[in-house]
């Protein structure tokens, strides 16, 4: 298998995983890339490895450039084993190399791994020099664990970041203007979405690194390379880092016989009738990670759930349960559904939704039974008034 070459005597030598189609609890209809990157100077680098299963195509193409056995240094951006899941394997046959990681990598590594490497940790701001280039360390502690750092090599202009700026795709294009914008961009929102948003003020942090630095290409460990729409990505972090959002709505639901679903329907056409745009989800037919990306610039958020036993619909308390852990916000929300005696199920939706800190500008509508067309006007008028407060 071919390696491509990133920069002269930089190569991209990872994996692709066509077949993955649910990683940490989101759905990846594209598959993915486990991207690690080979540097050839005096000293050799690996920077990052492949998850387990891809070892061997990640080895196949580090011997279309070099002879493994070769190799100085293996960097560990991030512990989790879907980077770091080859590095035994490598290691094992370059026992004498330096696993450069930051202090929080190497107690990661040694609890994953059980083995005594020749580890060299780096602080932030740390440099090794490998011959006519250097290497240097920034940490990024929660973007997205807390052993996170990035490597920067000052002479390519060129950022390895790990996670941050990734995406869920398998092509056979390993740039960014290979596949376009549109899905390089949709695929990096979804990923942001669902595995970054909780650490937004981190991400402002390590943007305000990287601002600093001269680059023109972001090489991540998931998806593609930057080289073409980095000033695009970029933007874009900073305004989802920020909790920017769009003036529009995202109705997200479920409905047990239907009832719940009219007032979704009526509150999407009394914002529509507003002007808003309104994205609707019903959570029969779409998980919770693509509901997520919707959510991520949406300024306001409806729920809705009919009650059952007292409660939330389940998949609406999960809906719930995976937003409250990715903590959005800057957000209005609004609580709807209905209900046959106990009529619980809207309060909890609003209690979750107050809990995020998020504006409720107006009182949940709560219909028992089937609602009525009166009683739906008003629910339709209700769309309207909330499309004044965004």
């Amino acid at each position: 298998m071919k390696a491509v070459e990133v920069k002269p005597g930089v190569y991209w030598v990872g994996g692709v995983d066509w077949e993955l189609r649910y990683f940490h609890g989101y759905l990846t209809p594209r598959g993915t890339t486990y991207n690690a990157y080979l540097i050839v100077d005096e000293k050799i680098v690996l920077v990052d490895t492949v998850k387990h299963y891809l070892f061997a195509e990640m080895l196949s193409r580090i011997e279309d450039v070099i002879d493994p056995a070769m190799i100085d240094y293996v960097v560990a951006n991030h512990v989790e084993m879907d980077h770091s899941g080859s590095l035994p394997e490598i290691m094992e046959l370059v026992p004498g190399a330096g696993v450069i990681t930051s202090p929080q990598g190497e107690k990661g590594l040694r609890r994953h791994y059980k083995k005594e490497w020749n580890f060299q940790v780096v602080k932030s701001g740390d440099a090794v020099n490998i011959g006519k280039r250097s290497l240097q360390f920034v940490h990024t502690p929660m973007v997205h664990w807390p052993d996170s750092m990035v490597t920067y090599v000052p002479e390519e202009k060129l950022l390895l970041p790990n996670d941050a700026f990734g995406q869920h795709i398998a092509s056979t294009g390993r740039f960014d203007d290979e596949v376009g914008w549109d899905i390089a961009c949709e695929e990096a929102a979804k990923y942001y979405a669902n595995i970054v948003l909780l650490y937004g003020d981190q991400v402002k942090k390590a943007l305000e690194v990287v601002s600093q630095l001269a680059i023109d290409v972001v090489a991540p460990s998931h998806g593609l390379i930057w080289r073409s729409y980095l000033p695009q990505i970029l933007a874009a972090y900073r305004k989802w880092a920020n909790n920017e959002t769009d003036r529009k709505a995202l109705i997200v639901y479920d409905t047990m016989w239907g009832s719940t679903e009219k007032i979704a329907r009526a509150l999407r056409e009394g914002l529509e009738e507003a002007g808003v745009p309104v994205v609707t989800r019903c959570l029969k037919e779409n998980h919770i990670s693509t509901v997520m990306a919707d959510a991520l610039t949406a300024r306001v958020i409806l729920v809705g759930t009919p009650t059952l036993n007292n409660g939330m619909f389940p998949t609406v308390g999960a809906f719930l349960t995976y937003l409250k852990g990715l903590r959005p916000k800057k957000r209005l929300g609004f609580a709807f559904g209905s209900y046959g005696w106990g009529g619980q199920g809207v309060k909890l939706v609003a209690e979750t939704l107050a809990s995020l800190e998020w504006d409720m500008p107006l009182d949940g509508v709560n219909i028992q039974y089937i609602p009525d067309p009166g009683e739906l006007e008003a629910v339709k008028e209700t769309g309207r008034e909330l499309a004044k407060r965004i």
